[in-house]
């Protein structure tokens, strides 16, 4: 999850007296939107929704009110658009059973006859009269002489995407995901480990993990036993101007980071005279051996010199090889890389986000003369590549899907009517955040990714699924509810926004079983009830972090069969800084914490270290005279690895005792997020007596 630097808000406040009529009318607007008039915090309290924010939350969702006394007038103007819709936007097929339509019919036809065609997704029409006379009623509206009935469609339907229509006037047409109830399976009780890219160290990177040194990770862990290698996003991202690597901030859900392509493993490398002598130039090797030995990943100089000897490489690829077979399968397979590629290229013209664009740039028109040729030649180009380069690693893959994408991005440039501009997405206070958490960037809309029938949507999972074994779902929750941050709300007043959660589920479900892909539900933080079985009923694993499911005590709850289990995430303190208490006393030196909490939390922590020791040894995973952090760290995977868990995932930097975590939430430039290497390349760990014997022993238990 992004943690962004919350933005300046100016607070709005209504203080005006509201009648309690039109107060409720407000009420019921905001519902009728699944704007939530309240909810639960973490601790338990009820939070409720007053109208100086249900007003923002209202606007942001795009309905232009100013005032309470309005929002009757509104909340009619939306009741009679639904009964003047012939048909809801999307029904869901559960394995293939349609559910019964609702059908709006006007006063007067509701006993005649009526013509139904289903398009397949495989092209077939089926055609269905109905006698709406023998159809149940299901209501009427006055207003509008509407009268809504319940019609059948017969038989069970193929997987896939259909469309139906009825001969009922403009609007009647929907949706209908035909869906299996559950996704693809994960089957055994496997185990993995997990380590950023561009973390990963090797002696022939270039100062960042490439899809190369993944690859070489991959084949490491496959021959351990391992099932998968678990990375962070590695989604295209702003190294230039403007710039944000942070992988939970990307350009596009749907297009990959150049930066972790290997130049030399490109298929006009060895005969790129150009490329060749560049890389072997002495000053060329020099750059290259100051980015190897920096602790930190310098994301603009690795970007810059990566990039020149791709532009080379591009530059001779189209002059060599005009009509690539696979490079016209790929531009076949993904037609929308071409559009991608005009937005980066007139991005780099420009050296601005779009928003600074001239028109008709800005609306999302890009043509020929507004870029350079061999800009748009390069991202076609180095595009391919990613994808080819990942697709070698891919059946051991875990890749991660991030939640939200740079309002400067790709993404909300071309599919800008799908987003809650000006609106932030975030989190509300807790106990770690109490002025709560604003990620910076816009929310998807619910009703709008509906009406669009979720093509977007779609789209980001195949980009995923067709290159992973596994892909984690970053905040699972925004299935059911998001928290938005209205303009003028800051994160102590954001609203939470429903979404169609049914549907959601159903295209996951549907997309994981067309590829064979495994799918885990981020299920951390303030968790919704009706979450957790809905992953369950959906066939989702969740996640178990340990550092969350030890009680005050110090004894765990095992996880279950539905679990993706590890120590702690990237986003959490490593083992070792969590069993030292580093996070207390960095939250202490950030201001998180005064003196007083500081020694609260250390005291608290010394009684939960002294609680899981004793749990280990009474349950013979440590002996009585263990006590160092790496027996604990031993004895609590062998703790993960004889449970239920689906998935045991172990971070390969517990494994040498890292105390410094590639994450601290709630800062940016306070501490290196997404920048620290690993202490040690694959050819050091690899070597490694503790981290070989680990990994062995896990494979056993598993």
């Amino acid at each position: 999850m992004i943690i962004a630097r919350p933005l300046p808000v100016t607070l709005v406040r209504y203080n005006r007296p509201v009648a309690p009529e039109k107060l409720l009318d407000l009420f019921r607007l905001a519902r009728d939107c699944g704007i939530l008039t309240g909810y639960w915090d973490i601790t338990g309290r009820r939070v409720r929704a007053t109208p100086d924010r249900l007003l923002p939350a209202l606007r942001a969702f795009g309905i232009p009110i100013e005032r309470p006394e309005e929002a009757g007038r509104f909340l009619r103007e939306r009741q009679l658009r639904r009964w003047q819709r012939p048909l809801e936007p999307v029904y869901v097929a559960w394995d293939g059973q349609p559910p019964p339509i609702i059908l709006r019919v006007p006063v007067g036809s509701e006993t005649g006859w009526v013509r139904l065609a289903l398009e397949l997704e495989g092209g077939e029409v089926r055609r269905h009269d109905v006698d709406l006379g023998t159809c149940p009623e299901l209501g009427r509206s006055p207003d509008v002489a509407r009268v809504a009935k319940a019609v059948g469609l017969p038989g069970t339907l193929p997987l896939g995407y259909h469309r139906l229509r009825v001969e009922a006037g403009p609007g009647a047409e929907a949706l209908i995901i035909s869906a299996p109830l559950r996704a693809a399976r994960f089957s055994g009780r496997g185990w993995g480990v997990f380590l950023p890219l561009y973390a990963l160290q090797t002696d022939r990177c270039w100062g960042v993990g490439d899809f190369t040194d993944l690859r070489a990770l991959t084949d490491w862990v496959k021959g351990l036993g391992g099932r998968v290698v678990g990375i962070l996003p590695v989604l295209a991202a702003f190294l230039e101007e403007p710039f944000e690597p942070s992988p939970y901030s990307p350009v596009s859900r749907l297009f990959w980071n150049e930066l972790y392509v290997d130049p030399t493993a490109a298929p006009n490398f060895a005969e790129c005279r150009a490329a060749r002598d560049l890389t072997s130039a002495p000053e060329f090797r020099a750059a290259l051996e100051g980015l190897r030995a920096e602790p930190l990943v310098d994301y603009q100089r690795a970007y810059s010199l990566k990039g020149r000897v791709l532009r080379l490489l591009a530059d001779d690829f189209f002059g060599r090889y005009p009509d690539h077979p696979d490079f016209r399968a790929f531009l076949k397979e993904r037609p929308d890389v071409e559009d991608y590629a005009g937005f980066r290229a007139a991005g780099e013209r420009l050296r601005t986000g779009w928003g600074g664009w001239p028109e008709p740039l800005r609306s999302g028109r890009v043509r020929p003369g507004d870029f350079a040729g061999e800009a748009l030649r390069y991202h076609l180009y180095v595009q391919w590549l990613a994808d080819r380069q990942l697709a070698a690693a891919s059946d051991r893959l875990y890749l991660d899907l991030p939640l939200g994408v740079h309002p400067d991005g790709y993404d909300v440039w071309r599919h800008r009517e799908l987003f809650a501009l000006g609106t932030r997405a975030g989190a509300p206070p807790d106990m770690f955040f109490t002025g709560g958490q604003d990620w910076g960037f816009p929310p998807l809309h619910p009703e709008r990714l509906q009406a669009a029938g979720y093509a977007y949507f779609i789209a980001a999972l195949r980009h995923h699924m067709r290159r992973a074994a596994m892909l984690r779902l970053d905040h699972v929750m925004a299935f059911h509810r998001l928290y938005w941050l209205p303009p003028g709300l800051d994160a102590r007043s954001g609203v939470y926004v429903r979404y169609p959660a049914d549907e959601l589920y159903a295209i996951v479900a549907l997309e994981s079983t067309r590829s064979g892909c495994g799918v885990v539900g981020e299920n951390l933080g303030t968790v919704p009830p009706e979450v957790n079985p809905a992953l369950e009923r959906h066939g989702l694993l969740g996640m178990y972090v340990l550092q969350f499911e030890l009680r005050a005590d110090g004894w765990p709850r095992p996880p279950s069969a539905h679990d993706v289990a590890g120590l702690n995430t990237h986003d959490t303190p490593t083992f070792a800084g969590f069993w030292f208490g580093r996070d207390i006393d960095d939250r202490r030196e950030l201001g998180l914490l005064d003196e007083i909490q500081a020694a609260a939390e250390a005291a608290a922590r010394e009684r939960l270290r002294a609680g899981v020791l004793a749990f280990l040894r009474e349950a013979g995973l440590l002996g009585p005279a263990e006590a160092d952090v790496g027996a604990v760290l031993r004895a609590l995977l062998r703790f993960l690895a004889r449970s239920e868990a689906a998935l045991v995932l172990v971070n390969l930097e517990d494994l040498w005792l890292e105390e410094q975590p590639q994450n601290v939430p709630g800062t940016s430039q306070e501490r290196p997020n997404w920048r620290r290497k690993a202490r040690y390349s694959l050819e050091e760990f690899s070597k490694m007596d503790v981290v070989r014997e680990t990994l062995e022993a896990l494979n056993l238990l598993r």
